[in-house]
């Protein structure tokens, strides 16, 4: 079965749903017929949220778990999901930036970036992943960057999002390998989204560099996750569907 093909109480959850690229994710997905809604999280609802039933938006502080097992009790009511979709992240902030050598590296600036990054999207795996169909295709991704690729990182910097990416990239490999022994249809992936025109890239998009809208980067994105198998399950993939090296 085709992701978003049935679309009797089949859902589509969106996780940062009112940041820029998951708002897009969310717009794009509305207009595609095979779901019977689209869920909208984040810690609190947009002022513009559309009144639209089939655009819930549940409100739930993702770092605490109690709250995470009511959203996933609350979700559970509204349908089965055939796709959950993190759209979390943090690269900077009042007081965290980039590091451009170790010597700028801070228990603090670390600690918070692989809390946002790493263990926000892990918790998310640990409730929402159990409400995936046993017996039907579905998505489990999560935005991840090109930076936290071992492999490609030849220019150094940014240490801690490189890290907490890394991190991100390892615990998905993870819930991929458990998913395949409970739910072999299902799909896990990491995807890198590129440089999309959001308040995370902003400070940081060159004049040189291709830097997508966010509909744009969602419409691939969406597109990438429509053609992923089983056996895609686990890896690391870009905008074009490319694998991205761990």
């Amino acid at each position: 079965m085709a992701l978003g093909e049935e679309p009797r109480h089949r859902l589509a959850v969106v996780i940062g749903a009112g940041g820029g690229l998951g708002r897009a994710l969310v717009e794009e997905l509305r207009g595609e017929p095979g779901w019977a809604k689209v869920v909208g999280v984040g810690r609190r609802r947009p002022d513009d949220w559309p009144e639209d039933s089939r655009l819930p938006f549940l409100v739930a502080d993702l770092l605490d778990e109690a709250a995470l097992a009511d959203l996933a009790a609350a979700i559970s009511t509204l349908g089965a999901p055939g796709l959950v979709l993190i759209a979390t992240g943090l690269l900077h902030a009042p007081g965290v930036v980039p590091e451009k050598a170790m010597k700028g590296v801070t228990a603090a600036n670390l600690t918070r970036l692989f809390e946002v990054n790493a263990v926000l999207p892990a918790l998310v795996c640990k409730h929402l992943a159990p409400l995936l169909p046993r017996d039907e295709r579905s998505v489990l991704a999560a935005l991840s960057a090109r930076v936290g690729s071992i492999g490609d990182n030849r220019l150094g910097g940014w240490h801690a999002y490189r890290a907490s990416k890394a991190a991100l990239n390892m615990l998905i490999r993870c819930q991929a390998i458990e998913l395949s022994r409970e739910r072999p249809l299902a799909i896990c992936a990491a995807l890198h989204p590129g440089t999309v025109d959001t308040p995370l890239s902003a400070p940081f998009a060159r004049a040189s560099r291709a830097v997508e809208t966010p509909r744009a980067a969602a419409a691939k994105l969406l597109k990438v996750l429509h053609q992923l198998e089983a056996a895609d399950s686990g890896g690391f993939f870009d905008y074009d569907s490319a694998p991205v090296p761990w």
